[in-house]
């Protein structure tokens, strides 16, 4: 197992007391697709942590992790509205990593120590979700419900 994804799946049962199994797909996850074809699982049961970056009308910014389905997108103007804020964006590369740690294609859905988190009610649908585990090869199954406490994550319906 790459040292990412050990330390990753290290991290998350002693900060968390999760205890995942991250697995690695040597064809990488370049996509939700991939992984979901790759894994054996519905789209649906993919979770995108995908990091933004709110502006407040204070010109004040908050990094923000929204999770979701590999069959949606976050619409950034109703995350916005929903924030209150006025304006979100995707977070580059680089924030990814700064307010992450991880790189982009790895951000698990637990254990990226970004406080505001809002998550795809669509994904309670499932048993389990496949998220991040460090790297973009590597994977993980939670229980949708263990991530919403886990990270204290708000339903919202900001995604398309």
């Amino acid at each position: 197992m790459h040292d990412t994804a050990a330390r990753y799946q290290e991290q998350v049962d002693e900060e968390y007391d999760l205890h995942v199994t991250v697995e690695e797909l040597p064809e990488g996850t370049h996509s939700a697709a991939d992984a979901a074809e790759a894994i054996g699982c519905p789209l649906g049961a993919i979770v995108k942590s995908v990091v933004l970056v709110v502006e407040f009308d204070d010109g004040s910014t908050e990094p923000i992790v929204a999770y979701a389905s590999g069959e949606h997108r976050v619409d950034v103007d109703a995350l916005a509205e929903y924030l209150g804020a006025a304006d979100a964006r995707t977070a580059s590369p680089d924030e990814v990593k700064e307010y992450t740690g991880w790189s982009i294609g790895g951000v698990p859905p637990v254990g990226h120590g970004i406080e505001r988190t809002l998550f795809d009610e669509s994904l309670l649908e499932h048993e389990e979700i496949w998220g991040g585990a460090g790297t973009p090869e590597a994977v993980a199954a939670f229980d949708p419900e263990t991530v919403v406490a886990a990270t204290d994550a708000e339903i919202a319906r900001i995604f398309e």
